[in-house]
């Protein structure tokens, strides 16, 4: 399970439990009472997505976890620095800094750290009836395995400040805090890429996007855009509809009708004037485009949003 660096001889057993009982310095860990995790699963708030155990360990060095029949809650991994392996379903899997990794419910596995490199990991037990749906939802191209994550200094904020609230109280309104909390620290983990997309991509596409978004004043045709990535038109349109589900002509579009409604609902702007703004030469046809996307008329809507 551990790994053992050349010239170094293995932990013996004894020396595994000695530091298993002392613990690794600066750890920390709380596991939810029976009692209490009855109280989350009563509560409306908490009961379909909440934690059951939290923890960090830094510089790791002994840690081993085996569990031949699983546990009955997903286990969130998300290692820091260090190294360590998980095996699970017949398969070794390497942990580096900056990944992470859900063991599923009901699953043999067991996993530790590196005696050369140990590992520094935050780890979190979660249930619920979403539990399942968030695991699922955590894989990349639907395969379950390690996915990296870069380091974020208000995700680890999130975590401490979970901790810090179940070690001041297990009272319910706190519990409630928590589990709230939990489901988006989750997500700003699973969905990193999603929310972080500018910041993480560096494609055709989104470097296109980001174009659109520093010209929405102008007419932009097809060719110019595909030109402007140094591609061929049918090249550009290609790739901007496998990435995202439609033409780029038609999603600049969208970029120009959503900038509209932040004018129309933030400023006293006319029409006409808005059409100017965005480069619509025919304030009919940026009216029957808004429609069109948006469902009613852009009087309609300063009329029913700007109250």
């Amino acid at each position: 399970m551990r790994t053992i660096p050349k010239n170094k001889k293995a932990y013996t057993a004894a020396q595994v439990e000695k530091h298993l009982e002392e613990g690794f310095l600066g750890q920390k860990m709380i596991v939810l009472p029976p009692s209490i995790e009855q109280l989350i699963l009563s509560n409306p708030i908490t009961k379909n997505f909440f934690l059951t155990a939290i923890g960090f360990y830094p510089n790791a060095s002994y840690h081993h976890i085996e569990r031949i029949n699983g546990c009955q809650e997903y286990i969130l991994l998300y290692c820091v620095s260090g190294e360590g392996k998980i095996f699970i379903q017949e398969k070794e899997i390497d942990i580096q800094p900056n990944t992470y990794f859900i063991v599923p419910k009901n699953t043999a596995h067991k996993y530790g750290s590196s005696s050369a490199v140990p590992w520094t990991i935050y780890w979190i037990h979660f249930s619920g009836t979403l539990a399942e749906n968030i695991f699922k939802h955590s894989f990349s191209n639907k395969r379950p395995g390690v996915q990296l994550l870069e380091y974020n200094e208000n995700r680890i904020n999130l975590f401490n400040q979970i901790y810090q609230m179940l070690e001041h109280s297990f009272e319910e309104r706190d519990l409630e805090i928590v589990n709230i909390s939990l489901y988006y620290f989750i997500s700003s983990i699973i969905y990193n890429k999603e929310i972080n997309a500018e910041m993480l991509d560096n494609d055709i596409v989104s470097s296109s996007i980001k174009y659109m978004k520093s010209n929405l004043d102008k007419k932009l045709d097809i060719v110019h855009l595909a030109n402007q990535q140094s591609i061929s038109t049918s090249h550009y349109i290609r790739l901007f509809k496998q990435k995202m589900g439609l033409s780029p002509i038609n999603y600049f579009n969208q970029l120009k009708i959503h900038q509209s409604c932040q004018y129309l609902y933030f400023t006293d702007k006319s029409i006409k004037e808005i059409c100017v703004k965005l480069g619509f030469d025919d304030p009919y046809y940026f009216s029957r485009l808004f429609k069109k996307l948006m469902g009613i008329s852009p009087s309609i809507y300063k009329k029913s949003y700007k109250q």
